[in-house]
C-alpha cells in the first residue's frame, strides 16, 4: 500500500492524480469548459521556465497547482524567495597570521543576515513561520590559485507577505561594502496568499467532506508556480495534491496509495463543481 521513489510525492503523485481526475470527468461527458493539465518543467528552479511560458497563454478561471498537500488539506498560501551568491576575494596570507581568511569574513556575513532575522522575526513575526524572515546558507567553498583565496556562499531566503525585499537588497549591499563582499541577487519572488472563501476553495471543502473527511488549509514556507501565476491569473487559485511534503527531497520519500486514489476521487468532484459554477455564471 505505499509506492517509495522520487518524486512519488513532489510531484509526480499530485500530477498522476491530476490525469486520472481529468479522465475520470471527460469519460463522464460532464467538462463543459476544457481542462487543461500542463506539466510546468523547472518548478523547483529559480527560472520557473514552465510556468512562466504558460502565463501568458491561458486565462483559466480556476487553477490547481499540484503540489503535496495531503488529501484532506488545500494549501492557499507560499512564502517568497531571494536567492543570494556571494563572493569574498582577498590577497592570501599565513594562517599564522592576523588576517581573516575568505572564508572567516564569509562567515560573519552569514552570522550578520542570520542575527538581522532573528530580531526582525522578534519584532514582526511573533510563533508564525509564515511571518519570519528565514534566511539558509546552503552552500559554501573556498578555493585559492597561491595569489588569492575566495570564498564563494549562496543564501537562500524565504520571504513573508508584504515584506521589503528592495530595502532587505540595499541593506545586505551595505553591508557588503563594508566587508568587501560582491553580491549578486537572483530568483525573486514575492509572497502570494488566497483565501478560503474563493469558488475553487468551496468546492474543495465540499468534495473533501463528500468523501469522508475535515478540510484543513496550509501555508507553506517554501515557494511554487502559485507564486508565478497567481498574481496574473487571480486568487481562484490553490495547491493540492497527495503526499506529505515533509517527504520531498528525500531519500525515504514515499506515497500511500491509499491517500492517492482518495486524492483523485477529490479532485474529480472539485472538477465536476467548478464546471457547473462556470457554467451557471455563463
Amino acid at each position: 500500500g505505499i509506492l517509495y521513489g522520487r518524486g512519488a510525492v513532489d510531484a509526480k503523485g499530485p500530477l498522476a492524480a491530476f490525469l486520472c481526475a481529468v479522465a475520470r470527468v471527460a469519460r463522464t461527458g460532464r467538462a463543459t469548459r476544457p481542462i487543461v493539465v500542463v506539466g510546468a518543467v523547472e518548478e523547483e528552479a529559480a527560472t520557473s521556465r514552465g510556468a512562466r511560458a504558460v502565463v501568458d497563454r491561458y486565462q483559466p478561471c480556476a487553477c490547481i497547482i499540484g503540489e503535496p498537500s495531503s488529501s484532506q488539506a488545500v494549501t492557499i498560501g507560499y512564502k517568497g524567495r531571494l536567492l543570494v551568491d556571494g563572493c569574498v576575494t582577498i590577497p592570501l596570507s599565513h594562517t599564522a597570521g592576523p588576517a581573516q581568511s575568505s572564508n572567516e569574513v564569509a562567515v560573519s556575513f552569514w552570522e550578520r543576515i542570520r542575527s538581522h532575522a532573528a530580531e526582525w522575526n522578534q519584532q514582526h513575526a511573533g510563533a508564525s513561520t509564515f511571518a519570519a524572515l528565514m534566511p539558509s546558507l546552503r552552500s559554501i567553498n573556498s578555493s585559492q590559485d597561491g595569489l588569492e583565496e575566495q570564498t564563494h556562499f549562496f543564501i537562500g531566503y524565504r520571504l513573508p507577505p508584504d515584506f521589503d525585499v528592495a530595502g532587505l537588497q540595499t541593506q545586505l549591499q551595505r553591508w557588503a561594502l563594508e566587508d568587501d563582499v560582491q553580491l549578486r541577487f537572483s530568483g525573486e519572488e514575492v509572497a502570494y496568499q488566497s483565501t478560503r472563501t474563493t469558488p475553487l476553495a468551496k468546492a474543495f471543502i465540499s468534495a473533501i467532506r463528500a468523501t469522508g473527511s475535515q478540510p484543513t488549509f496550509k501555508h507553506k514556507t517554501g515557494t511554487s508556480d502559485m507564486n508565478v501565476v497567481a498574481p496574473i491569473w487571480g486568487q481562484n487559485i490553490v495547491a493540492y495534491g497527495p503526499g506529505d511534503s515533509r517527504l520531498d527531497h528525500t531519500p525515504q520519500e514515499h506515497i500511500q496509495v491509499a491517500e492517492y486514489a482518495h486524492a483523485i476521487d477529490v479532485l474529480e468532484l472539485v472538477l465536476q463543481d467548478v464546471a457547473a459554477q462556470r457554467e451557471t455564471a455563463l
